[in-house]
């Protein structure tokens, strides 16, 4: 009992040192090899492709939440659409970094190990704006929300009812309660 206890605490080491070293040594990304990727920089996990259509804001939110993980074998229940900074961090600003082509025909400068079919995704905040009554400060949600350009490397917004050339790209935090 005692060896097999020693094996399993030796196998583990192996496995975190492996880990680690993968991670401290610049790899960003891992593909999982089930349709998503995780990124040890934002401790997210992404989907590995976006939902590969025309898209508006509401039924991308449905799709990261509820049906993108019935797609992928792994069942997280945390799946959600992502912020605008994050969504910036997969943006290449290598002047040398060609990008590739979609299907829709434009070039993106996405990280490579996330594939989109189009370049335009939708964030998770919808524009608000404050109005001040009497004493009280409230927050108005507007009908437009932000997206980000991965073949110019900007955000902008637009409409929430808006869907050509728009896609949805789930993620996860890795961590619970985060």
């Amino acid at each position: 009992m005692l060896r097999l206890r020693a094996l399993c605490f030796g196998l583990f080491i192996v496995f975190l040192v492996v880990a680690v070293s993968s991670v401290s040594a610049g790899e960003r990304f891992t593909d999982n090899g089930d349709g998503t990727v995780t990124d040890h920089q934002l401790g997210v996990m992404w989907a590995k492709d976006d939902n590969q259509g025309d898209i508006d804001w509401r039924d991308a939110e449905k799709y990261c939440k509820w049906t993108f993980p019935y797609l992928i074998p792994a069942r997280y229940d945390n799946w959600r659409m992502p912020t605008i900074e994050e969504l910036q961090t997969l943006f290449v600003r290598n002047k040398d970094y060609q990008g590739y082509e979609t299907d829709c025909g434009q070039t993106v400068k996405i990280v490579p190990e996330i594939r989109l079919s189009c370049g335009w995704v939708w964030a998770s905040e919808p524009m608000t704006i404050d109005y001040k009554l009497k004493d009280r400060q409230i927050k108005v949600r507007t009908i437009s929300s932000k997206l980000f350009n991965f073949h110019r490397g900007y955000a902008y917004t637009d409409l929430m009812r808006h869907y050509k050339a728009y896609r949805a790209l789930p993620v996860r935090d890795l961590q619970e309660g985060k």
